[in-house]
């Protein structure tokens, strides 16, 4: 039976499986993911969501509710967290890191149709993924609309972004973890507002690709892909690499890659590696994609933090 209904479409992917074949073994790295993804499809259960089908690091899953949807992402990251320490502590063999989750949730009209789900919706929580970072969250404004007041205060904005595959650019937003949230005011959502400090922008120099983005204009997305934000066309760099964004008054850069994004600071000789994680950009530097930034195979952008006032570097 065909049906059109409104739902709320939540995509999980878990990150670091593939190593786990090589450092585990085959029977070993099997069991841990199915494990953990039978965890996840537990979560959706227990939060009165459907799995559609999973994805064999992952799986889509439809929810009647956002908040529903938002319950069940929140204890998956803190689930998939549990069951490492968990299995730890047992005889399961574990990875020397655990998995990473990312999770996209969309909201809108799905088809739903031989056991399965299609629509725009669904396509634009899938595509999200391309813009998580580690243990990260993110959702549309769709979804957002259906939440109470505390709940959208979780969220943070990440501004509009452009997603593969899709025309018109989508306006994102953050999850904060329930850990952290309470010691964060996150959100620029709605009612929910923070004071935003005096405008600042970051200027980012590769080849001859010079480019000045405000505060109020970001995130950028730095990625092979035509729809990254600033495109840089090189084999060594993921199709959406890393995201500067305006968080708390600073640039801060995330990773979102598997080669790795490296950060030098010119005052500082010292590389910063990122594997999935974040450090904030001041001053000026290098930003080193997939290789670090003295490594002449690599792809560095040249970053500068400027104050519009006068032109100086922060």
């Amino acid at each position: 039976m065909t049906q059109i209904v409104e739902r709320t479409v939540l995509f999980a992917d878990l990150r670091g499986s593939t190593s786990l074949y090589e450092t585990l073994g085959n029977t070993e790295a099997t069991a841990v993911v199915t494990r953990s993804v039978a965890l996840l499809g537990g979560v959706v259960s227990q939060h009165q969501g459907e799995v559609v089908k999973t994805l064999g690091d992952g799986l889509l899953a439809i929810f009647g509710s956002p908040s529903a949807a938002v319950a069940a992402a929140d204890d998956m990251h803190e689930s998939l967290e549990d069951v490492y320490v968990t299995d730890a502590a047992a005889t399961h063999a574990v990875p020397a890191t655990p998995l990473r989750l990312q999770v996209g949730l969309a909201r809108g009209e799905v088809v739903e149709m031989g056991g399965d789900v299609f629509g725009d919706a669904v396509n634009v929580a899938a595509r999200l993924l391309d813009h998580a970072g580690d243990n990260e969250t993110l959702a549309t404004t769709s979804v957002l609309e259906g939440l109470n007041d505390w709940e959208r205060a979780r969220f943070r904005s990440l501004n509009r972004m452009q997603l593969r595959g899709r025309v018109e650019p989508v306006h994102v937003h953050l999850l904060e973890s329930a850990r952290r949230f309470g010691d964060t005011a996150t959100t620029a959502f709605g009612n929910i507002a923070l004071a935003v400090p005096e405008p600042e922008g970051i200027r980012l120099v590769w080849l001859d690709m010079n480019r000045v983005y405000a505060s109020s204009t970001l995130p950028v997305v730095l990625g092979r892909s035509p729809q990254a934000t600033y495109t840089i066309d090189d084999t060594h760099v993921s199709r959406s690499h890393a995201r500067i964004e305006w968080h708390g008054g600073t640039f801060a850069l995330t990773d979102l890659s598997y080669n790795g994004t490296y950060v030098r600071f010119d005052h500082d000789p010292e590389i910063i590696a990122l594997r999935r994680g974040q450090c904030t950009l001041h001053g000026s530097g290098v930003i080193g994609l997939g290789a670090p930034p003295d490594d002449a195979f690599g792809s560095s952008v040249r970053f500068e933090v400027i104050r519009y006032g006068d032109g100086s570097k922060l």
